[in-house]
């Protein structure tokens, strides 16, 4: 899980987005599979573990349980925000948001890098941590996609990476 720590720390910026705009809904692809789920339904399986029949069919359609999804959702990368400023501004933080937006994005694929990047700023400067569940509820825009089988790809490369996120000079 350090991955998170690598992924999220590197694309965070300056900047928040507006009271009263966030993602009301998710539409999370899986190979051929979508499924269009709420941000609230999202959001009482981070906090109970209780699934919606819509998200409970889906995860079993695409062989995923509940709880996987739930660790993935609740899991915590602490940074500051001065970190994530820094981290952003490298090579590396501008390859991983150009890779990561590739994941996580809008439908129409506008603005989808500003708008991960309000997402993650306001995450972090809650609470001085950021998790994929404050990520989806803070994104500016109204819907967004997930790629499931390519975050997790992703997830992998970075995690292999993030065991250096220690030695940056930030």
């Amino acid at each position: 899980m350090k991955y998170w720590i690598f992924l999220f720390s590197v694309i965070g910026s300056l900047g928040a987005i507006a009271p009263g705009q966030a993602a009301e809904k998710v539409i999370l692809k899986y190979n051929v599979l979508q499924e269009s789920i709420s941000v609230a339904q999202l959001s009482n399986l981070s906090k109970t573990g209780e699934t919606s029949p819509e998200l409970h069919s889906y995860l079993e359609l695409v062989n995923k349980k509940p709880e996987e999804l739930r660790q993935i959702l609740n899991h915590s990368i602490v940074v500051t925000p001065t970190v994530l400023s820094n981290l952003l501004d490298s090579f590396a933080g501008k390859y991983i948001l150009n890779k990561l937006s590739e994941v996580i994005r809008s439908p129409s694929a506008e603005n989808s890098k500003e708008s991960l990047r309000n997402a993650l700023v306001a995450s972090v400067n809650t609470n001085d941590d950021i998790r994929l569940i404050e990520v989806l509820e803070n994104y500016p825009d109204p819907e967004l996609q997930i790629e499931g089988d390519r975050l997790m790809e992703l997830y992998q490369q970075v995690k292999a990476i993030a065991g250096n996120l220690s030695n940056l000079p930030f």
